[in-house]
């Protein structure tokens, strides 16, 4: 068997784009091995959260610094005789930036409108410092340039830090600005919840628990054999509604045929849905009405085999859970869009590969 470490070089050679066509592949060898026919397929979404502190403005500051005086720190060797003569110039401010954190911490439960203002001026106070910051990296990196040491060895690495993260914290800056000093909002889709795992976003949840949960939302297919057939990382301002579109173009391309019977929650309803569906094929589309349902439709959803067929759905539910549990999918350790494309990539083709082999041993 070889080693944990040698496993994961094998499947970081693997790119996230052909992930969903090896999966493809899994499915079907799974119809061949007749663990499936793809009759039958639900539809459901989860929230895969990224591995993040929970986000403040002022702890989000306090990493733009924290990363940005690394850079500084390193860089010193490279360009300190460069910029000798040069106040501050690779002066790291990180400990200013906790001291204004603990104070934020100390009043955070206090109230009052002198309490209110403190808050702020020490908000202005951190964002000052991290515009400082960021004015001492542009020093270095011109620095760098000036020199010739951006296209080599240490240089080229902190030069790429630099191209990094500057953007990052920039937006940071803004973000506290815009919320903090001036009270104002800033859209979900635009926040800035982690310098090291900026793909994250911020995602209401409407069960019970925490109101908000940091990551992507990922819609899978489930056909019948517990083979999950397809999954998808939304981008933003998509949502499950579009969900329907892509399965129904991607069913026949695997198994052949469009399925008998598509199901998913209330969350998927949509009548342009509707119409898709019965023009690609499908003869049972149930999926309970979103909003105020009319007669018909509640007179359909009161049917015996409408409601057989809609408790099927329940089973991805429980299908869910186990990618979550037994894959990995309930937290993403991995680093960067690709390492979460990877992990629930393999997470899923674990997955059906382990119900192909529990089909054929029985």
């Amino acid at each position: 068997m070889p080693d944990a470490t040698t496993l994961l070089r094998w499947a970081h050679t693997i790119q996230p784009d052909t992930l969903p066509a090896l999966n493809d592949r899994v499915v079907q060898l799974a119809t061949q091995a007749r663990v499936t026919r793809g009759r039958k397929r639900r539809i459901d979404g989860t929230v895969v959260q990224t591995t993040i502190h929970h986000p403040t403005d002022s702890s989000l500051l306090v990493d733009g610094v924290r990363v940005l005086s690394r850079v500084l720190r390193r860089s010193k060797s490279l360009v300190g005789a460069a910029l000798e003569g040069t106040r501050d110039a690779v002066r790291t401010r990180t400990r200013t930036m906790r001291q204004g954190l603990r104070t934020l911490h100390r009043t955070a439960r206090q109230k009052g409108e002198a309490v209110a203002e403190q808050r702020v001026t020490m908000y202005k106070k951190m964002i000052a410092t991290a515009e400082q910051t960021l004015d001492q990296v542009a020093r270095v990196r011109d620095a760098l340039e000036d020199m010739g040491q951006a296209a080599q060895g240490q240089g080229r690495r902190l030069h790429e830090h630099v191209a990094l993260f500057v953007p990052l914290v920039e937006r940071v800056i803004a973000q506290a600005r815009t919320r903090v000093v001036e009270g104002g909002k800033v859209p979900a889709d635009e926040k800035i919840v982690s310098l090291f795992a900026p793909h994250s976003r911020v995602i209401a949840r409407h069960k019970g628990g925490a109101t908000v949960e940091f990551g992507r939302t990922v819609v899978f297919d489930e056909v019948e054999g517990g083979i999950v057939s397809r999954y998808d990382i939304l981008e933003d301002g998509e949502t499950e509604h579009g969900a329907v579109a892509p399965a129904l173009t991607h069913h026949p391309e695997v198994f052949g045929r469009a399925p008998t019977l598509v199901t998913a929650d209330r969350g998927v309803h949509s009548p342009a849905n509707e119409r898709l569906a019965g023009a690609a094929g499908v003869r049972h589309l149930v999926i309970p009405a979103w909003g105020k349902a009319t007669a018909e439709q509640r007179a359909r959803a009161k049917e015996r085999a409408w409601r057989q067929r809609y408790q099927w759905r329940a089973g991805i539910e429980g299908r869910i859970s186990s990618l979550r549990r037994d894959y990995g999918l309930r937290r993403c350790a991995d680093h960067g869009p690709d390492g979460l494309e990877r992990r629930v990539g393999w997470g899923v083709i674990g997955s059906n590969l382990r119900h192909i082999g529990q089909a054929l041993a029985a």
